[in-house]
């Protein structure tokens, strides 16, 4: 194919991308986005094969296939509740399969018959972008990964001058390419880099918190971006570049969102931990004979004398599942004539969307999800909160207590509802690791269960009315 109609398929790949964005944006477009942003990929992908002197068609099939298969069964094996684990993975895939290229590119070019795609120089320092980028997110990505997992413990690994040494050996990574712009053919200094890179990628995320996860999934996707981008400025591909930096402008942008949303810096993120405050309440002074239990019954005769009822879904709908039985019990509040919504906290959750996909999953039509700037004005005129499994985004000391680790963070002002019924299986803290004064409020009662389990339960007791 000649250049200008690859330049050509391109640029309908780059708009089609754009449209797949702005198509995500909204629960009502996001599937057409998402099969714009495949075709999209897809011309891409015909534009480049076609543009290249392949050696082997067949080894190109082989690869597609078996890409193809791993995708096909990751999508019908892994859990919603487990989605975040995945982002992860593909965020870190992108970014060694973009040091990788890189890494082939630049080997290639000590061949004395291969003319480099573009100036030395250019190739170079690209390629030591690459390897930097890419090795950063491929191994800070697997470390969010088995944080997310259960494999390494969510708890912030503490180390004496941790961030010197992280700044230390990320200076050593940008002397190595460096060195390796000065003398091409010193293909060792690359994988050196990689070496050192990948340190900075263990390091820089091993000692972040559970509760950031969110934030730092959104930064690695930015990474990833970065490194495809610059990948592309070494194979002199304009699809690759304009991809990666929309990866990339994406993802630091849902950074800044999840940052605001938990007024928190994204400084605060990567070298701060979320501790509690030895001057804030503590948790026996809190709860100490103000917990109100509740039942199953109890609380159907509450929901029953209700006409307004808004659902907060944390974290603990996650891990118990408990999206489906909450759309059940959605549905029987509806046919009773009570108006049902859902209150989503942008942080709620492992991951950017994540109570938003589950919710998804369970066929709770979207426009009943409201976010948080929309819901708060409204809930004083609500008769009945469920918090379910939610425990920082709903914790008034953000408002109250100046001193408090979540001091100033946007939370949904639950406690301001008539009624509010919180299902967790204990008063256990949240990330933030301080108590929660909404659990003894005058107008709170506790259910202690399962999220699942407790939900069904409300469901067993409406319908035995």
């Amino acid at each position: 194919m000649g250049g200008s109609l690859i330049n050509l398929a391109y640029l309908v790949s780059a708009v089609l991308f754009i449209l797949g964005l702005k198509g995500l944006s909204h629960p009502r477009t996001a599937v057409r986005g998402n099969r714009l942003g495949a075709l999209g990929m897809l011309i891409a992908i015909v534009a480049t094969l076609l543009n290249q002197n392949i050696i082997s068609y067949a080894l190109v099939l082989v690869g597609l296939v078996v890409g193809a298969f791993i995708g096909l069964l990751m999508a019908l094996r892994v859990q919603m509740t487990a989605m975040p684990q995945m982002v992860a993975l593909l965020n870190g895939f992108g970014g060694i399969a973009s040091a990788l290229v890189a890494g082939a590119s630049l080997i290639e070019t000590t061949l004395p018959e291969v003319i480099p795609p573009v100036p030395l120089l250019q190739l170079t320092a690209a390629t030591a972008a690459s390897g930097i980028i890419g090795a950063v997110t491929f191994w800070g990505s697997l470390v969010a990964f088995g944080k997310l997992q259960g494999i390494i413990t969510e708890n912030p690994l503490q180390i004496s001058s941790l961030h010197y040494i992280n700044g230390i050996l990320l200076l050593g990574a940008v002397g190595l390419g460096v060195m390796l712009t000065l003398n091409p053919t010193a293909v060792g200094y690359y994988w050196t880099l990689l070496a050192v890179a990948s340190l900075v990628g263990l390091l820089l995320v091993f000692p972040i918190g559970g509760a950031d996860m969110p934030v730092v999934i959104a930064l690695l996707n930015s990474y990833s971006g970065l490194a495809a981008a610059s990948t592309g400025f070494v194979l002199n591909n304009n699809a690759l570049i304009i991809t990666g930096s929309l990866v990339g402008a994406s993802g630091i942008i849902l950074t800044t969102i999840m940052c605001k949303a938990m007024n928190r810096s994204l400084r605060n993120v990567l070298f701060g931990v979320w501790v509690p405050s030895e001057a804030g309440p503590k948790a026996e002074d809190v709860y100490a004979g103000k917990v109100k239990a509740t039942s199953p019954d109890e609380l159907a005769m509450l929901l029953e004398g209700g006409r307004s009822v808004v659902i907060v879904p944390g974290y603990g709908m996650a891990v118990s599942q408990a999206q489906h039985a909450v759309r059940d019990l959605m549905q029987i509040l509806e046919a009773q004539g009570i108006e049902v919504e859902f209150a989503i906290h942008p942080v709620a959750g492992r991951m950017p969307g994540h109570m938003n996909v589950l919710l998804a999953e369970a066929d709770v039509p979207y426009n009943k999800l409201k976010e948080m700037d929309e819901i708060n004005p409204r809930f004083e005129q609500v008769d009945v909160v469920i918090v379910i499994g939610a425990n920082d985004v709903v914790n008034p000391l953000a408002r109250t207590d100046p001193n408090s680790p979540i001091a100033g963070m946007p939370i949904l002002d639950v406690d301001k509802a008539r009624s509010v019924v919180v299902i967790k299986r204990s008063l256990s803290p949240g990330f933030a690791g301080i108590p929660n004064p909404l659990f003894s409020a005058d107008n709170t009662l506790m259910l202690f269960a399962d999220a699942r389990e407790g939900v069904q339960g409300i469901i067993s007791a409406l319908k035995a009315k």
